[in-house]
């Protein structure tokens, strides 16, 4: 880990640049679904990122960005109440997750310890990755995430997509020096070429669009149905939030839930999320992409993600370079997500084996396996707009089951040890 501190600027630069293409397929896919602006995006990510770091004190290598579990809430919102009034809501979100971190402040960790041990993160660490195994099949396929409609034929995508993943494969297992650093790079590159040489890019948006563009800020209002309507989705961000934090603790070798400490990461994620939506951005989220792209290439180091906020900023002023990343066709990205979401899958994998978890145990069978069939097979519980599904779901139950059945150990083995430490 240490040879990543004392890295040379140029590398730290490429390897942050790596971390902003591994995120930004998320990233602007989230407010181009939204209607929002994607360049908005990529500024309020890279905000976003900073607030972040500055409130941990660059001790977490994360990279914040457009959170997808608000992507329903945000379309309902809209037809209701309006684009600045939604935007309201989403301030508010962020206040909730700034109330929250107030908790754990006050209370301390050890809630979190019972609340929330290896059983119920691993499994929800899991449903995260597998729950966007569809998106990435269905991109590799030439289709849209959600298989909406056919943008690339069949035959055409799987040319592209296979050896785009190929690429990252050999580049992240064989590669050498820098070259290890830049799996997805190669991957975007030689599928990038490949969709080229297909005629699968369009460069017409790219020729069209301006060097120097301002990106469509716009002014949140606040109207309490939109605030109330909001609050409720924070809960399911909140938990993927501390899944990310766990997870980036499990690849790096780090407890962050004592150092910076969970309130702090909290805190951060809740400005950078306010933030978000006083300038008009979706709101932000840890991305669990970029925690498959630290585990892929062993680069623990937080200055890159600072990098990557930096350069995300320039390039939200950038038209033509919007416009150019906009034009990579879905099936390059579908191919390399196919290995970033799977590693996220490994990491909840990799917690109940570290911890020791027995899954011969009824009770550790019952809560992994109720979470993951309740996280990945879309199980809603609910109707319209007071419904749980997905990850705030499995999330729920998960934390549920541990508390109302016999026998919790949090993070602590039998023996009274702390696994962490």
């Amino acid at each position: 880990m240490q040879e990543h501190m004392s890295d040379p600027l140029w590398r730290q630069a490429l390897a942050g640049s790596q971390m902003l293409f591994v995120a930004f397929g998320a990233l602007v896919l989230m407010p181009l679904i939204t209607g929002m602006d994607p360049n908005v995006a990529l500024f309020t990510a890279g905000l976003g990122t900073l607030v972040f770091h500055l409130v941990t004190r660059n001790q977490v290598p994360v990279f914040l960005a457009s959170s997808f579990a608000f992507i329903a809430p945000i379309l309902a919102a809209q037809i209701e109440f309006g684009l600045p009034a939604t935007l309201g809501g989403l301030v508010a979100a962020g206040v909730m997750y700034m109330l929250l971190a107030g908790a754990v402040k006050l209370k301390g960790t050890g809630f979190i310890d019972r609340l929330l041990p290896p059983v119920v993160i691993g499994p929800v660490i899991m449903s995260i990755g597998l729950g966007l195994a569809p998106v990435a099949a269905n991109m590799a396929m030439g289709k849209a995430g959600d298989a909406s409609v056919q943008l690339v034929p069949y035959n055409t995508a799987l040319m592209i997509s296979l050896p785009a993943l190929l690429t990252t494969l050999v580049v992240a297992v064989v590669g050498r020096g820098i070259f290890r650093l830049v799996p997805i790079l190669a991957g975007v590159a030689v599928g990038y070429f490949l969709a080229w040489l297909l005629g699968v890019v369009d460069f017409s948006s790219i020729a069209a669009a301006p060097w120097l563009a301002l990106p469509n800020f716009v002014a949140p209002e606040f109207h309490w149905g939109a605030i109330l309507f909001m609050l409720p989705v924070a809960i399911a961000p909140a938990i993927e939030h501390i899944g990310d934090v766990l997870a980036i603790g499990t690849v790096t070798g780090k407890n962050y839930l004592k150092k910076p400490g969970l309130h702090r990461t909290l805190l951060g994620d809740g400005l950078a999320t306010s933030a978000a939506g006083m300038l008009g951005g979706p709101p932000n989220t840890t991305y669990s992409e970029v925690t498959g792209a630290v585990m892929l290439t062993k680069n623990f180091n937080p200055r890159v993600m600072l990098w990557a906020a930096a350069v995300a900023i320039v390039l939200a002023f950038i038209g033509k370079f919007g416009a150019a990343l906009q034009s990579i066709p879905v099936p390059v990205m579908g191919g390399i997500l196919c290995l970033l979401f799977g590693s996220i899958a490994v990491v909840g994998l990799n917690t109940l084996i570290r911890h020791h978890v027995d899954l011969s145990e009824a009770r550790n069978l019952v809560i992994v396996a109720v979470t993951l069939v309740f996280g990945i097979g879309g199980m809603v519980i609910g109707a319209g707009d007071v419904s749980l599904k997905g990850i705030s779901l499995c999330g729920i139950i998960a934390i549920l089951l541990n508390l109302l059945l016999p026998g919790g150990h949090g993070w602590r083995d039998r023996d009274g040890h702390d696994p962490l430490h």
